[in-house]
């Protein structure tokens, strides 16, 4: 007899599973649609600026170059730091594991739209695949660059957190922020500036100052947010146990 003929003959009712109270789930889930949504964003090259003609006084603004993701992308090493410093290293590894899986499995789905015949009267394919297209290159550009960076976000966070332990939060944060977004930013740029049209070394230098300048400085910002959910979180998690 198995194991689920024995739950048939011993249960008078319906058998449900409970679900965790903790918050890692919620957090996960919320990590990986950050991570889904900002790289799909990303395919998009964007410019600010890029009038020649616009000056400030003297000085001649410079054009700012970046991906469609950069609004969004920020806020997932700030749930990346909430998992860091609250569960730990191991359990935000699995949550980065859970994440890529999710990548993949998105950039399959778009593999098999595309090769997927067009009906007749469906006019948009070439507009489908501009877009999606590009996406396998993106995949690899943010498996490899989110992959090192979350790793040694997370890593540095808790390298820190072990020597601090629940002081000087600010530093934990600012310190696995500038490691992990340097390296993410880099080796992301480095494979994604093709995709998304950056062809030159100023574009490219542009592109890779500004994301990370920029990431780090949104990071910096909501600071004062990411200290208000951590608290929160600490305080509602069950098995959260704070170090002497």
């Amino acid at each position: 007899m198995t194991a689920s003929d024995q739950y048939v003959e011993q249960a008078d009712q319906a058998t449900f599973a409970h679900v965790s109270r903790g918050y890692y789930p919620t957090i996960v889930a919320l990590f990986t649609a950050t991570l889904l949504i900002s790289n799909i964003c990303a395919t998009k090259g964007v410019a600010f600026f890029s009038d020649s003609s616009l000056t400030l006084g003297p000085l001649q603004i410079l054009p700012v170059i970046t991906d469609g993701g950069f609004f969004l992308f920020p806020l997932a090493y700030i749930l990346g730091d909430v998992l860091s410093e609250v569960y730990g290293f191991k359990s935000t590894r699995r949550a980065i594991y859970l994440g890529f899986g999710a990548l993949i499995l998105a950039a399959f789905c778009f593999w098999l739209l595309l090769e997927l015949p067009a009906a007749d009267f469906y006019e948009n394919q070439d507009a489908l695949s501009a877009v999606v297209g590009v996406y396998p290159r993106l995949l690899l550009a943010g498996l490899a660059g989110y992959l090192v960076g979350q790793m040694l976000n997370s890593v540095t966070l808790v390298l820190i957190k072990e020597r601090t332990k629940e002081k000087h939060l600010w530093a934990r944060l600012i310190g696995s922020t500038v490691v992990g977004e340097f390296a993410d930013t880099l080796i992301f740029c480095s494979i994604a500036a093709g995709a998304i049209g950056i062809t030159t070394w100023t574009d490219f230098a542009n592109y890779v100052i500004v994301g990370f300048l920029w990431k780090t400085l949104i990071e910096v910002l909501v600071m004062p947010v990411t200290y208000r959910v951590i608290a929160y979180v600490k305080k509602r998690e069950p098995t959260y146990v704070l170090q002497a």
